[in-house]
């Protein structure tokens, strides 16, 4: 019977067990304005997307309005970080549809936080105030779609000059030229504990990190204009990162919390990176990016991950995800706690299968 559930299905499921569990107000971090709720509820939007059902909308709009107030003054975050910049991205479904000022007041803010924020000697966003000279993967998802969409809506190119310079800067620094895979994090001063004391880079591919960078150039190249000088770079840092782990595929479907080092002492199979690969595979061969090809690996991820699924009665349990992590070394990583139905792991689900009920037939 489960099988004939369809990956709308799955999203919608996994949607109804979280606002079961959660008031909109009270998504963790209860009233702070960061990606934890941004992702989730990303994926919400996808799947209100899908199936216009109403009660994701106004949940959507619920979290939102528990945290912007009338003048579009958001209550709690952090101008510091990029995490606290993301859920920034809900703001224009309900600008388009409800015209509020308020919320155009917090994109204004917010896109600008993001235009001026601190940068090290090569021009790369710190990822937060008090990791300085640090660039993180994680921050292309956190900073850039959302001044992709507002340079697009607002007609202001040097948003989407930002986001299309923070991304290639980002694959110079750190891709790794023999594997194609990009290590988690890289420090201009080479101070950091992590960091390799010639190179600055992390000393490994951390499997979500490397997840949120397709999916941000994705959503960043559905704004970037055909005729941006620049869009084909962006394009092929695509195609290569994607086609680079999709060699790391593990026989079972899902890929591993360290990508290139499966079936090491101590690795496991994630659910968040796979269900991001995932989302961005499918959407990358939809843009015309991929060969239709690459949808087998897709498809064996999907599969490999619903199977990997619970259920307490009506509620879907999305387990084998690294709760929030920093940078570290092969241990850090295999030793991180696992969470099941936690905002990473539930918001990149609802990704994956947005884009497979989109994209696979």
């Amino acid at each position: 019977m489960e099988n004939k559930k369809t990956a709308l299905d799955y999203a919608k499921a996994a949607c109804d067990t979280m606002m079961r569990k959660f008031e909109a107000a009270k998504l963790p971090p209860e009233g702070h304005f960061h990606y934890h709720q941004g992702v989730f509820l990303s994926g919400v939007y996808q799947t209100y997307e899908l199936c216009k059902e109403e009660k994701y909308f106004q949940y959507i709009k619920e979290w939102v309005d528990s945290i912007i107030d009338e003048e579009g003054h958001i209550h709690e975050y952090d101008p510091g970080q990029l995490d606290d910049i993301q859920p920034g991205i809900l703001l224009f479904p309900l600008l388009e549809r409800t015209k509020e000022v308020r919320y155009q007041k917090a994109l204004d803010e917010l896109a600008e936080v993001v235009l001026h924020f601190k940068r090290n000697k090569v021009g790369g966003f710190f990822h937060k105030d008090w990791h300085p000279h640090q660039m993180w993967l994680d921050g292309l998802y956190m900073g850039g779609p959302i001044i992709a969409e507002y340079g697009h809506r607002e007609k202001r190119p040097e948003f989407l000059d930002c986001c299309i310079e923070q991304a290639l800067l980002m694959r110079r620094m750190t891709e790794d030229k023999q594997t194609g895979l990009w290590y988690h994090a890289w420090d201009c001063s080479k101070e950091a504990k992590w960091a390799d004391p010639e190179t600055g880079l992390s000393p490994e591919f951390w499997g979500r990190s490397m997840g949120w960078v397709p999916v941000a150039v994705l959503d960043e190249l559905d704004f970037i204009p055909t005729e941006h000088p620049k869009r084909e770079e962006m394009c092929q840092l695509v195609v290569d990162l994607l086609t680079a782990l999709c060699r790391y595929q593990s026989e079972e479907g899902r890929w591993y919390q360290v990508v290139n080092k499966g079936g090491c002492e101590g690795n496991w199979l994630e659910n968040s990176c796979s269900s991001l690969y995932t989302a961005a595979i499918c959407k990358a061969v939809r843009k015309g990016l991929l060969d239709e090809i690459y949808l087998e690996h897709a498809k064996r991820a999907y599969e490999a991950v619903i199977a990997s699924l619970t259920w307490e009665g009506e509620d879907v349990q999305i387990g084998h995800v690294c709760i929030g992590t920093g940078v570290g070394d092969y241990k850090h990583y295999c030793e991180r706690p696992v969470s099941v139905n936690d905002l990473h792991g539930v918001g990149a689900f609802l990704l994956m299968c947005a884009e497979v009920a989109k994209t696979l037939k």
